[in-house]
């Protein structure tokens, strides 16, 4: 599966994106924030989650970056997984793509995808209580905060972390008509 934004590549991950992967995400930084991201990130890791196979209804993607001119950039990743509320969106950017709109254009694709694609009737996310950012990104994509707070695992951290929870109703607009290419 692919989705195509103004700016962005959504595309399936490869094994050839192990390497360009590793260096992408093995940031402590986007470690801290991701609940199953290890730090260090090294290649074997890149590997295995390049090697584990997703639902069909859990989507997953490399988000690229387009606008540069040359040729496409990994900048991060984006995915629908069946976690333990139901299927969760889950994201990261590496460092020097954020506080672009990166994460909010990827998420409304992934979204619409969602909405329109898979029988899927509610999104859920998490965000760590420490990381305000991704809330606002949930926020600009329709997510909702549901009151409910606990500590979740965090590899990056390895200790839980208070996380604070998002959802998203998408029979909302399942309806809705959308725009197709001639």
């Amino acid at each position: 599966m692919f989705a195509r934004t103004e700016r962005l590549l959504l595309r399936p991950a490869w094994p050839e994106d192990a390497a360009p992967l590793a260096q992408a995400i093995g940031h402590e930084a986007i470690a801290r924030m991701a609940a199953r991201v290890p730090h260090p990130y090294s290649i074997d890791d890149a590997q295995r989650w390049l090697a584990h196979p997703c639902g069909a209804t859990e989507p997953r993607f490399l988000i690229t970056a387009l606008d540069g001119g040359g040729a496409p950039v990994l900048i991060g990743g984006i995915a629908i997984i069946a976690g333990d509320t139901g299927h969760e969106l889950g994201y990261w950017l590496t460092p020097s793509a954020w506080g672009r709109g990166y994460a909010t254009e990827a998420g409304r694709a992934v979204v619409a995808t969602a909405r329109h694609a898979l029988p899927i009737a509610r999104l859920n996310a998490w965000h760590f209580a420490d990381n305000p950012a991704s809330g606002r990104v949930l926020a600009k994509l329709g997510f909702r905060p549901t009151g409910q707070r606990m500590a979740r695992a965090s590899a990056g951290r390895d200790t839980l972390s208070p996380s604070i929870h998002y959802a998203l109703d998408l029979k909302d607009e399942r309806n809705r008509a959308m725009p197709l290419a001639a």
